[in-house]
């Protein structure tokens, strides 16, 4: 069996094996509600607590330091698999929409501006509470999470994934990542309208009939699909019309060929201002000097106009963290430079990469914004790297608290920054191909193009190598 039709058949599996996939999705369930409900009602864990032996410890490990960088990671290799087969959001809100009041999705839910604003929301208010670090902000935020992806479940669709597919903190994120990965459920056009709805295509391409009724709970127009952004990869419509198969693609596929298209530029917002931009901010502010500098000339502004009194603010622990018995606080002035310090990080970064990108569009002849947000589209494999990154940091420091050495890290991060970089390069050269008209004007493209590259490189250089 050559590789094609092992993935067909793999995806045909997905199709017979919808029970058996909802059981894993309730295991889980279960275990995310453990790992982020239980360690909020624990003691903090002491001097010397490890991972194998405090639940605090191990659940923040566990979210940290191995799920959410290698949920990312699973993004770029098996397309949003992670969504349609485990994700317990997506089950929750599924399995609630079925029994819920069914009402119609309204216009302000379908705001394509969502993605990035919910994103970058929930990332500074994961540092103004230190998300990564205590138990209770986590349950604070993935649980509001949750509650939030039950309520829209029970309020609109009928079993849909209304949340997902609209409101998700990283739907935007993931959406963005898939686009790079080498699977994808196709649709033969033809073939689906040359059959008729109740047509399934089985393994071993005979066609049989009286095939369940097609719910794509994530809202995809199965019959339009042209890319694996929005496709959760659960395999419910595998062989439908005998249109829809898993198959390989070329990693390159949907953002040269697809993306030019369809532009859209809430994406180039979240890829220039939110992924590098506001995402960099957030991973930065903790080692970076120009914060404590920002910081030491505001308190010394304060004292001397006689407004000590705002050094001595200190929220609760839900608005700032607020640790006292870790000498672990922030005050007004903290949360107000790390708000600040994030902002204007995004709009420092997102302003130069969108001059890069206008002058690599410049150069491809007649000025076209559909342009701009395909080349825009080229630098996903840069803005996803950095917040694989920076997810990874933490998993980093957490094994090193632990004992381990870590040696190989630098050279790692090198090696996976200058992977990233050469994949947008490359991308930004097929795209400016597609527009130019000589080797000559395609190569100056990329060149300018190289230089937004650049800058997405340096603001980890700076984290990693020379902070």
């Amino acid at each position: 069996m050559d590789a094609n039709a092992a993935v067909a058949a793999l995806g045909a599996w997905l199709r017979r094996h919808q029970r058996l996939i909802q059981n894993v999705q309730w295991a889980v369930v279960g275990l995310y509600l453990l790992l982020v409900a239980v360690p909020a009602f624990l003691p903090l864990p002491g001097q010397t607590a490890y991972i194998w032996n405090n639940l605090t410890l191990f659940a923040q490990f566990c979210f940290w330091g191995i799920w959410w960088p290698f949920v990312l990671l699973s993004m770029v290799l098996v397309g949003r698999a992670w969504c349609g087969l485990m994700c317990p959001e997506g089950n929750l809100t599924e399995v609630v929409s079925r029994h819920g009041r069914g009402l119609a999705i309204p216009g302000w839910l379908k705001w394509k501006g969502w993605p990035f604003v919910a994103f970058s929301c929930t990332t500074i208010y994961g540092q103004m509470i230190s998300v990564y670090q205590y138990p209770k902000p986590v349950l604070l935020i993935l649980g509001g999470s949750t509650a939030g992806a039950i309520a829209i479940g029970y309020l609109y669709g009928r079993n849909k994934r209304v949340w997902c597919r609209y409101l998700c903190p990283v739907n935007g994120v993931f959406g963005l990542l898939a686009k790079l990965a080498p699977l994808h459920f196709h649709v033969d056009a033809e073939a689906w309208e040359r059959n008729p709805p109740n047509t399934l295509l089985n393994s071993g391409a005979q066609a049989a009939h009286r095939s369940p009724p097609l719910n794509c709970a994530p809202l995809v127009a199965i019959r339009t699909m042209k890319g694996g952004s929005d496709c959760h990869m659960c395999g419910r419509c595998d062989g439908f019309r005998g249109a829809v198969t898993l198959q390989l693609r070329s990693p390159t596929d949907e953002i040269v060929r697809v993306a030019g298209a369809t532009p859209k530029p809430w994406e180039t917002v979240l890829i220039l201002f939110g992924l590098m931009g506001v995402a960099v901010g957030a991973f930065h502010w903790s080692a970076s000097p120009w914060f404590v500098e920002i910081k030491q000339d505001m308190a010394l502004w304060l004292i001397n106009h006689g407004l000590t009194f705002v050094l001595a603010l200190q929220p609760p622990w839900w608005i700032l963290t607020d640790y006292p018995a870790r000498n672990d606080m922030m005050t007004v002035l903290d949360g107000s430079v790390l708000i600040g310090y994030i902002l204007a990080t995004a709009v420092v970064m997102g302003g130069l990469l969108c001059l890069s990108l206008a002058a690599a569009t410049s150069c491809l002849g007649r000025w076209s914004m559909a342009k701009f947000h395909h080349l825009a589209q080229a630098l996903i494999p840069m803005a996803g790297s950095g917040v694989v990154l920076g997810l990874s940091a933490l998993t980093v420091t957490l094994l090193r608290n632990e004992g381990f050495g870590l040696g190989f890290v630098p050279a790692l991060r090198a090696l996976f920054l200058a992977g990233a970089a050469v994949w947008s390069l490359y991308l930004g050269w097929k795209i400016a191909g597609l527009y130019s008209k000589s080797r000559l004007q395609q190569a100056v493209a990329t060149v300018l193009f190289g230089s937004a590259v650049g800058l997405g490189v340096l603001s980890w250089v700076l984290l990693f190598f020379v902070w």
